[in-house]
């Protein structure tokens, strides 16, 4: 009879950490969401009491073909069975950005080994595949570190126009056998749509996927990388310093109001000086005009898309599974891009994930959101986390 209790009790046990052991990546994924979305109230309290805690390590230089590339390593406390490496997209203030640096140590906070790595290239505003061949090379580096890839393979999270990025480096031969999984937080698919939709408002269109206007954030980024088409020789770097204000002012609003309305207001200084037809762009910039501005930039819009810098131009696609996270209105990379990408790579047999939410606006996450759509986002990073 006891021989017989204890066959019971031990099946009852074996049963609750079998459900304890299948519920942990759900639980992970449910307390990050609570943290990166800020919900407040004694949700947050306990989902940032149950998170591990993490360390802020030393920034470090990772060798690539464009030279060495600062890094910051987010360790969370206990074993760490995965890393991944975390990729903003175009931002100048790389790593530092308030928002990546809170989403870095919020994953390294469930369980994650967090290596940030901002691409040079996107820093300046520019979208090249040279970006693409950072993050191969970082890839490559990260799966040498046996503290960091103790299976030699690494997790790759790209963020805007790192996601797309982030695909193309995945299917290259030299890391294929070296990424468990490949994350596009609203990415591209396809550069050159990208670059006409953010100039036309004209977007490739997929079923229940809607098109909304695009942020003038993007014409201003297309115009930067395309001044020395669009200008004579010497008036390229100071329309490019203007607009390189511009957009610093626009990315400091996230962060001081203050400093962002006097950053603008020197923008708007930097353009009076300038001579024709440069003072016109930067009027154009600074008062956000995308209806007359995104014309101008048409016809040089096929030489600004590096078609290397597209996933579904790319000569070969990722080996690992790939998660297409997208919002449902995204005003700089159109919805329908992680829709068509995820039915291209479906094509060439790629294990495939796809989620658009309305929680997400462009890259970020919206707490004012119902809990049915919350579960979904919640089981789509769970299933990240089991890789």
């Amino acid at each position: 009879m006891r021989f017989g209790r204890l066959i019971v009790l031990l099946v009852i046990a074996v049963v609750i950490a079998a459900i304890a052991y299948l519920a942990g990546p759900y639980v992970r994924a449910a307390s990050l969401f609570v943290r990166v979305g800020n919900v407040g109230g004694p949700t947050e309290a306990l989902a940032r009491w149950t998170a591990r805690g993490v360390t802020l390590m030393a920034p470090h230089d990772v060798p690539t073909r464009q030279g060495n590339v600062q890094a910051q390593f987010y360790r969370p406390d206990g074993r760490v069975r995965r890393t991944v490496l975390l990729v903003p997209g175009v931002h100048s203030m790389g790593i530092t950005e308030p928002r990546l640096t809170a989403l870095a140590h919020d994953l390294a906070g469930s369980g994650i080994a967090v290596m940030a790595l901002a691409l040079p290239d996107l820093m300046d505003y520019q979208i090249t595949a040279r970006s693409a061949d950072v993050i191969e090379d970082a890839v490559a580096w990260m799966a040498t570190q046996p503290d960091l890839a103790p299976d030699g393979r690494i997790g790759v999270v790209g963020i805007s126009f790192a996601g797309g990025l982030s695909i193309v480096a995945a299917g290259r031969p030299a890391i294929r056998d070296k990424v468990a999984y490949v994350v596009s937080f609203g990415g591209h698919g396809d550069l050159s749509r990208v670059l006409r939709y953010l100039a036309t408002g004209e977007a490739i269109q997929a079923p229940g996927v809607r098109t909304t206007p695009p942020h003038d954030y993007g014409v201003a980024v297309i115009t930067y990388a395309a001044a020395d088409r669009l200008v004579p020789p010497e008036q390229v770097a100071p329309l490019r310093a203007g607009i390189r204000t511009f957009l610093l002012a626009s990315q400091l609003t996230l962060v001081n109001m203050d400093q962002a309305t006097a950053t603008f207001a020197r923008a708007r200084e930097m353009a009076k000086p300038l001579p024709e037809p440069a003072v016109t762009y930067l009027t154009y910039v600074n008062d956000r005009n995308v209806k007359a501005l995104g014309p101008r930039l048409v016809p040089h819009l096929e030489l600004a898309a590096d078609p290397a810098a597209s996933p579904e131009r790319a000569p070969s696609v990722p080996a690992a599974p790939v998660f297409l996270l997208h919002g449902d209105g995204d005003t700089v990379i159109p919805t329908a891009e992680s829709v068509v990408l995820a039915g291209y790579l479906q094509s060439q047999r790629v294990d495939v994930h796809l989620l658009v939410s309305s929680i997400i606006t462009h890259a970020e996450l919206d707490r004012s959101a119902a809990a049915a759509e919350m579960w979904r986002l919640i089981e789509f990073w769970a299933d990240v986390l089991k890789r």
